[in-house]
């Protein structure tokens, strides 16, 4: 498979079965461009986790550390990360658990935001001044699918007027790109007042998410899906496709690798250790969506 996409050589990739995912990308690649769909997460997925050392911001830390926020709110927005955070990468606890308190730590991290009167027209700024960072190669996998028409499904628990403002000033916000997020709601003035439902975070990234979204409907000939995601909670993004016939699950690890390693392996057919780029991405679908 080397052969085919060099990419998977490089020292970030850790594969279980080799063999299942050679498989995959042959089938992949037999059944063509028109069947071809990705599901991908946003933040630490598509965009950067880390750079020189320092952590990247997600769509709510852009907002939440930006100059529209006061003191207090950036201290209240921080205090909840650090109670929350920690629960919700604990390997101990189960997902039902786990369920409720990301409910109430997205409503009240939202609750904060609505306080502050944010104006939509302060967002492109926002994100201007923020130190927000798309994966190296983004130009490339954005342009790949958008020149072979095939369907870019972001999902993403982070604020949606955010992420697709991020997309948009790095000039890959093609007509293929489809977005399902948390997105904002504004008065005639274009105060923020509300966070439009459903609500999704971390955990409930699936076909509960989706019902009614007709999104999925329209893709159900796209048999064959590329999902990209960076926690466990991103695997069940495919669960509203109608039919997947073929499905290669890529996972980023970018934090915490050596505990987190083999429940990555169990999970995702091919894992991405501390690796900040979409090069095995762009290889894989340059492989399969070569004539």
């Amino acid at each position: 498979l080397c052969l085919q996409v060099p990419e998977l050589e490089k020292a970030t990739v850790r594969i279980r079965q080799p063999e299942r995912v050679r498989e995959i990308i042959q089938s992949l690649r037999e059944q063509g461009v028109s069947r071809l769909q990705v599901i991908s997460d946003f933040d630490m997925t598509l965009s950067r986790f880390g750079c020189n050392g320092r952590r990247c911001p997600t769509s709510h830390n852009i907002l939440d550390t930006s100059r529209v926020i006061s003191e207090d709110g950036k201290k209240k927005l921080k205090d909840l990360l650090h109670y929350y955070y920690p629960i919700e990468i604990d390997p101990s606890r189960t997902l039902e658990e786990k369920c409720p308190l990301m409910v109430e730590w997205w409503t009240r991290a939202h609750e904060l935001l609505v306080q502050q009167k944010i104006h939509k027209s302060d967002i492109a700024q926002i994100v201007r001044e923020s130190e927000a960072m798309l994966r190296y190669g983004h130009g490339d996998f954005f342009d790949q699918l958008h020149k072979n028409n095939v369907p870019l499904f972001i999902f993403s628990a982070g604020v949606g007027d955010i992420l697709e403002e991020i997309i948009r000033q790095a000039n890959v916000f093609y007509s293929n790109v489809n977005v399902v997020s948390n997105y904002m709601d504004f008065d005639d003035d274009g105060v923020l007042t509300h966070f439009k439902g459903p609500l999704i975070h971390t955990y409930n990234k699936n076909n509960t998410v989706l019902q009614g979204t007709g999104y999925f409907q329209q893709l159900s000939t796209r048999t064959s899906v590329i999902l990209l995601g960076d926690s466990m909670g991103d695997l069940t993004m495919a669960d509203g496709v109608p039919s997947v016939e073929n499905i290669l699950k890529i996972g980023f690890l970018n934090d915490k690798v050596e505990e987190r390693r083999e429940k990555y392996l169990d999970s995702y057919d091919i894992v991405l250790e501390s690796d900040e780029t979409l090069d095995v991405v762009n290889g894989i679908l340059r492989y399969i969506l070569t004539e």
